[in-house]
């Protein structure tokens, strides 16, 4: 089956979406994210030292083979997430950027005020941005609005891996905005994931949930398949709910 999503000019088979971070070794990081099939990896330049000597991060991700999302992780305002951004630019890497900007440095929250107003500033500059943002109708219709090319709500507190919280609101967010509405932060396991494609997400977007298991690179390969079987849900159309028993096998032509 043939099921690919459009990000700007770009057509993505996968719909996993991996981070680098809190991994055990960079060979980890790397098997981990051959295991996910993902094609857009993402970096928190503000945690690279890229004057120390020996490989980084960005030394295990395969340019030929997968899309770099540069991101803003760690950043509090508007200015400093656009000047992380510029530099990202000025190392020659893509305009598609993720955007960040926390608003609070216990829970992590986003700074929806300020995401929107970097986000519009960005676009303005030439960037694909991607922010980063509660799960609010109204700020993702203010980000869409504002040229990004999707919306990224968070399903819970980036790294809590408590999964979806709230999936009544992503549902107002699928059925109000009109760019991919991809969720980033909070997914702990497959299952999470899988509901998010339920829902009719374009994609998820993760980290913690598998840098975090006890085994990343099968936990990475879980989340792959995760994302496969929600997506292959949501095509194939759930049953209806129902409050009462429905027996499988017809009661007609019983033998009493």
């Amino acid at each position: 089956m043939s099921d690919t999503w459009t990000l700007g000019s770009r057509t993505l088979r996968s719909r996993l979406i991996v981070g680098t971070g809190k991994y055990a070794s960079l060979e980890q990081t790397k098997a981990a994210i051959e295991a996910s099939g993902a094609e857009i990896v993402t970096v928190a330049l503000r945690r690279i030292d890229l004057t120390q000597k020996g490989p980084t991060v960005l030394d295990v991700i395969d340019r030929s083979r997968y899309i770099l999302l540069p991101n803003t992780a760690g950043c509090y305002t508007a200015d400093e997430a656009i000047r992380t951004l510029h530099l990202a630019r000025e190392l020659g890497m893509d305009e598609l950027v993720k955007l960040e900007v926390i608003g609070d440095p216990k829970t992590l929250f986003p700074d929806n005020a300020a995401t929107v107003e970097a986000a519009t500033r960005l676009v303005k500059e030439g960037f694909s941005v991607l922010p980063y943002c509660s799960d609010d109708l109204i700020t993702c219709k203010r980000l869409a609005d504002a040229g990004c090319l999707a919306v990224m709500p968070l399903a819970a507190p980036i790294g809590s891996g408590l999964g979806i919280r709230n999936p009544h609101n992503l549902r107002l967010i699928l059925d109000n905005v009109s760019v991919p509405i991809i969720v980033d932060a909070g997914v702990g396991t497959a299952s999470d994931a899988a509901v998010a494609m339920e829902l009719g997400c374009a994609a998820v977007l993760m980290n913690t949930g598998i840098a975090a298991a006890q085994n990343p690179v099968l936990m990475a390969e879980a989340m792959r398949l995760g994302i496969e079987a929600g997506r292959k849900a949501f095509l194939a159309g759930r049953m209806p709910r129902k409050d009462y028993a429905n027996a499988s096998s017809p009661s007609a032509g019983l033998i009493e």
